[in-house]
């Protein structure tokens, strides 16, 4: 009986029925499946029985990685590594359809760095299915003027469109956390505002949102010396807060900041 690690965010998913409603989402049948964080095993057994061209699963536990070896030997791909160290767009030449029960002391981290080195003639994946913290399912997709709404709203969505599929309760997972988690659909948009470089959208929303209570004047002026004819320009009030500005004012913004640089 292998035990969960705290120290690796480890809560495995153990209600069937929950992961039947997982792998029926899509239609996997002779596609290539990733998935994160497999565990013991429980949604990959799911997820084999849907006949996946290919099944790659990235298990950073040597234990973990040795128990999916035995139980699926040659039907699975297994990469014993960090997620956080994979290149995700070596794995395979067609995109991918990607699941994952993600360590929640990572989750964040894990999506961001997805997002980054997102490229838009070449796209790694074509579904992210995802389970969360509900609390930073919540912040991912809240919308502006509402009190979740904030950094990880605006770069998450900035190339992503996201839905809600469904909340899971906590005895649905062994060890039982101690909140509700949040599964969420994502899809590569097809159009967005490019970027030069993508970490200054990070910059830029870490520079509002680290003083999210005040009027934006102060960020404002920090960013552009020219701040009112910016602003003027992107129709923007300057006493209002940072949660009060759009999803598309924060991808101008960094564009208008961008070009100053260029």
């Amino acid at each position: 009986m292998i035990k969960a690690k705290k120290s690796l965010g480890q809560n495995f998913l153990i209600d069937n029925n929950i992961i039947d409603k997982i792998t029926n989402i899509i239609n996997i049948e002779n596609r290539i499946v990733l998935e994160v964080g497999p565990g013991t095993g429980n949604l990959t057994s799911s997820l084999l029985e849907k006949k996946p061209k290919r099944l790659y699963v990235i298990e950073k536990d040597s234990n973990l990685s040795s128990l999916l070896e035995k139980r699926f030997k040659n039907n699975i791909n297994i990469i014993n590594k960090d997620i956080l160290d994979v290149s995700e767009d070596t794995l395979c030449e067609d995109p991918l359809i990607v699941f994952g029960n993600l360590p929640y002391n990572i989750s964040t981290e894990i999506l961001c760095k997805w997002i980054l080195n997102l490229k838009k003639k070449k796209t790694w994946f074509s579904n992210l299915i995802l389970m969360f913290q509900k609390e930073v399912a919540d912040r991912i997709i809240s919308n502006y003027n509402s009190s979740n709404y904030g950094r990880l709203s605006i770069l998450a969505n900035w190339k992503l469109d996201i839905r809600k599929i469904f909340d899971v309760k906590p005895n649905s997972f062994s060890p039982k956390p101690k909140i509700d988690s949040s599964l969420l659909l994502f899809s590569p948009k097809k159009n967005y505002l490019e970027l030069k470089n993508p970490y200054n959208l990070e910059k830029i929303t870490r520079i509002f949102f680290s003083q999210r209570r005040k009027m934006i004047k102060k960020p404002f002026h920090q960013l552009f010396s020219n701040n009112l004819e910016i602003a003027k320009k992107l129709n923007i009030d300057l006493n209002l807060r940072p949660q009060n500005l759009s999803l598309e004012t924060y991808y101008k913004l960094t564009n208008e900041y961008e070009k100053l640089r260029r």
